[in-house]
């Protein structure tokens, strides 16, 4: 999970966008704005919506690999997701810097949980809605699941290239950096599906075998179009967060080690 590109949308994609938000946003009552929010979106989050379409095609742009999920990088993302949940945050619904590109298991898993730290506060607040809660503005605070589109996740977490493959909170016990990586990790479950760690390991494989790869052709002075498309191939690869923790710890893990001495400029890829 690292920090997306940004991308701009095109000019008549973000007009209608601000057109949607503005309905939302005249209504009054919250219960109110909070229903439209959302049959809004399911209305218009469609195939032959013209809006929509291009919203995907940006967020396919996005993604790594074949339109991997943003969060997990392993499924197909299908799924247009608020990172700040439309049933909470209203107005936010039609907000592009709150989208990214999700799949099923990963939307499911998170659904519309979420916590906040309340100003002038230490402790964070679930301000998650259950089924039978009014349905009231949630209080005000910054938000403790990280968010792609504006953070990068991997100054507060890495992955364990040496055993496990899992995420792991990188800063000190206690603090708020901290909580935000373990609870990210926990609600979007990047720990918790069997599948995730062993694609990650998996990753971890592929990647060594390109780079040992580049690394022989480059010797044996094979072309330069073959070595470019060969860096090509791997940076297109799913589980770009892999490759990002092997270029950050390569110096200290003994396979790595040789290859990024060999080919440093592989640092940059």
């Amino acid at each position: 999970m690292i920090k997306l590109p940004d991308l701009r949308l095109p000019k008549r994609t973000q007009s209608y966008l601000a057109r949607y938000q503005s309905q939302i946003d005249g209504i009054a009552d919250y219960s109110v704005r909070v229903a439209m929010a959302k049959k809004g979106f399911g209305q218009r989050n469609k195939g032959n919506n013209a809006t929509f379409r291009a919203i995907r095609e940006a967020l396919t742009s996005m993604c790594s690999g074949v339109r991997r999920c943003m969060y997990c990088e392993d499924s197909l993302a299908d799924e247009i997701e608020h990172i700040r949940p439309k049933d909470l945050y209203p107005e936010f619904v039609f907000a592009w810097e709150n989208y990214l590109y999700s799949c099923g298991p990963c939307n499911v898993q998170k659904t519309n949980k979420y916590k906040v730290f309340p100003a002038g506060g230490s402790a964070s607040v679930d301000v998650t809605r259950r089924r039978d809660d009014p349905v009231v503005p949630p209080i005000a605070g910054d938000p403790v699941l990280i968010d792609p589109r504006i953070e990068d996740p991997m100054e507060y977490m890495e992955l364990d290239l040496l055993d496990t493959f899992f995420f792991l909170p990188v800063l000190r016990i206690g603090s708020r950096q901290y909580e935000r990586a373990e609870y990210t990790i926990e609600v979007l479950g990047l720990n918790d599906r069997d599948v995730l760690p062993a694609a990650r390991k998996e990753a971890y494989d592929s990647y060594r075998a390109r780079l040992r790869e580049y690394v022989e052709w480059r010797d044996e002075a094979r072309p330069q179009r073959e070595l470019v498309r060969l860096v090509e191939a791997l940076t297109r690869m799913g589980h770009p967060t892999v490759w990002h923790e092997m270029k950050r710890q390569g110096s200290f893990i003994p396979e790595l080690q040789p290859l990024f001495d060999r080919a440093p400029e592989a640092l940059r890829w």
